[in-house]
């Protein structure tokens, strides 16, 4: 029987929805998390503790487990995890996107880098560390902008800023929020860019884009903050438009290198067409993908282990 090992933090919503889904395809899970649990003594084979942030650690770990317990597929679920599961897909010679096109769609700076060299349409930006004097940010950056911390994500420390006064109050907010999640102090000022926006959720095979879902985002979204909203499906854009969302987003992961497993973008529209703002080499968060179902009722989970362990998805 196929054995999957899942990387689940403990603050995930997506442990239930993912863990009943490999149950229906009579998969062996074992559930990875950054804390042990108290039932691994009793089923060592279905639990294991696992430091996300340390790549060595963790590929060595998933090794000596392996031995005794075979492994088919790695899936990270969440922004903490998908770098995890391609260093250990790595290390076990397992199909998964390469450690460095899942490290781009990590962190937004490298993110844009990528975009840029491959003429993406982006808004303009400019990375600073969080410790720089705000002063020195202000007379550099245009406005409208909008302040990203690197490696956050959910929309935590983004914000609109309209002109230099406001950046030092949003700058000090943002600092307390990094040292507070103890993450990376790199910050990315963009311009920001106005229009609709809508979310992709697609599964890519072979670097080939498989659109699940286009989602409409029917809050205006113009800050000064941007917190998750609804989402609105089918999209009400016009057929035309669709099309060039879809192949911004395809272009967007040949950009990054990713080849396989699921993707979740999210894109601005106005006069000028299409902009990619972020795309993650993961599936959709929360509880959103309740609202998928194909074929015969199959979920976005289990479409998603069906795709990892070479099963029919179709």
């Amino acid at each position: 029987m196929a054995r999957i090992l899942l990387l689940l933090p403990t603050t995930t919503y997506r442990a239930t929805d993912f863990i009943e889904a490999a149950q229906r395809l009579g998969v062996d899970v074992t559930v990875a998390s950054e804390e042990k649990n108290v039932l691994e003594s009793q089923n060592p084979k279905g639990y294991l503790k696992l430091n996300f942030e340390n790549l060595g650690s963790v590929q060595r770990s998933v090794l000596e487990f392996s031995k005794r317990y075979p492994l088919d597929a790695v899936l990270g679920m969440d922004d903490t995890t998908v770098l995890a599961a391609a260093a250990i897909s790595h290390a076990l010679s397992l199909r998964s996107n390469s450690v460095e096109s899942v490290k781009s769609a990590r962190n937004k700076r490298l993110m844009r880098e990528s975009f840029f060299r491959d003429g993406l349409p982006i808004p303009n930006f400019q990375a600073f560390s969080i410790n720089e004097n705000p002063e020195r940010v202000a007379s550099k950056i245009r406005y409208p902008c909008v302040l990203k911390p690197t490696l956050l994500s959910a929309s935590q420390g983004v914000m609109r800023v309209n002109g230099p006064n406001a950046l030092f109050d949003s700058w000090e907010r943002l600092r307390k929020i990094i040292q507070a999640r103890k993450t990376s102090s790199e910050v990315l000022v963009e311009d920001f860019i106005s229009g609709q926006e809508v979310a992709l959720e697609g599964l890519l095979e072979g670097g080939q884009l498989r659109v699940l879902a286009l989602f409409d985002k029917p809050d205006p979204l113009e800050g000064p903050f941007f917190e998750e909203t609804i989402y609105v499906r089918p999209s009400r854009l016009a057929s035309r438009m669709q099309e060039e969302v879809i192949a911004c987003t395809a272009r967007a992961t040949k950009a990054l290198g990713l080849e396989t497993g699921p993707v979740h973008a999210e894109l601005r529209i106005n006069q000028k067409g299409p902009w990619i703002i972020e795309i993650a080499a993961r599936p959709i968060g929360g509880r959103c993908s309740r609202a998928l179902r194909f074929g015969l009722g199959i979920s976005l989970e289990e479409l998603i282990i069906r795709q990892a362990l070479g099963f029919e998805t179709c």
